[in-house]
């Protein structure tokens, strides 16, 4: 049996080449690490996708899986449409364990959808990264950071780096700065956004990739901080 997942449909081998040609610091994480292996999350719409980033905020993720299964059952087991939604009474919401400000947020997300700021799928496969970011960003408890998973794990952008990301900046700091080793990693050991921004140029046109290998890192140092497995 399958999950779903697909491959990438960029040319991974040649992007892990590129790095390691333009980084070799890099380049000796992803000979330590392997082979890319990322497998992009089934192609919901980007309501669908955006609904259950907001169903998991700030929940463990048993917690908010068993959060949105109780919501699709309410609609019959089906992704609700944006209208159906908005036309859905509160209680019905709040009885699947949906909290009172992500009610609000999931209601902006149907009315955004609906008015066309949050693209069907087959537009937002033409969009330019930037252009998606800033679109799905206006929906309420939609940030940046959400956006950028959404490009890399299910609609497979090569070109990401989510520089707030912990997992990121900790591999980052693992892989580049000489960190004791008497010590265990802590918070203010994390790299800074800026560093991370400036030695990433070098990445360019493969940040993604870049990304999925600092995560490794954490993976090798003990402890997965990839925030989608």
């Amino acid at each position: 049996m399958t999950d779903g997942r697909r491959p990438v449909r960029y040319d991974a081998e040649l992007a892990c080449l590129q790095l390691a040609q333009a980084d070799p610091r890099l380049g000796k994480l992803v000979a330590a690490a392997g082979p890319f292996t990322l497998r992009l999350k089934s192609q919901h719409s980007p309501f669908e996708a955006l609904l259950e980033s907001i169903i998991y905020q700030q929940l463990h993720g048993k917690a908010a899986a068993a959060i949105f299964k109780r919501l699709l059952e309410s609609f019959g087991e089906y992704h609700p449409a944006p209208e159906h939604l908005l036309a859905t009474p509160d209680a019905q919401l709040r009885a699947a364990g949906v909290s009172q400000s992500k009610i609000i947020a999931l209601r902006d997300l149907a009315a955004k959808t609906i008015d066309g700021t949050v693209p069907s799928l087959a537009r937002i496969r033409r969009m330019p990264d930037e252009e998606i970011i800033a679109r799905l960003t206006a929906v309420r408890g939609i940030g940046r950071w959400t956006v950028e998973m959404l490009l890399i794990f299910r609609l497979g952008r090569p070109d990401i780096l989510p520089i707030s990301d912990y997992g990121i900046r900790k591999g980052f700091a693992l892989t580049f700065h000489r960190l004791p080793k008497s010590k265990p990693f802590d918070a203010s050991m994390l790299a800074d956004m800026k560093d991370i921004t400036r030695r990433g140029k070098r990445w360019e046109p493969w940040r993604s990739v870049a990304a999925w290998y600092l995560w490794r890192a954490c993976d090798l140092a003990g402890k997965s901080s990839t925030p989608f497995a």
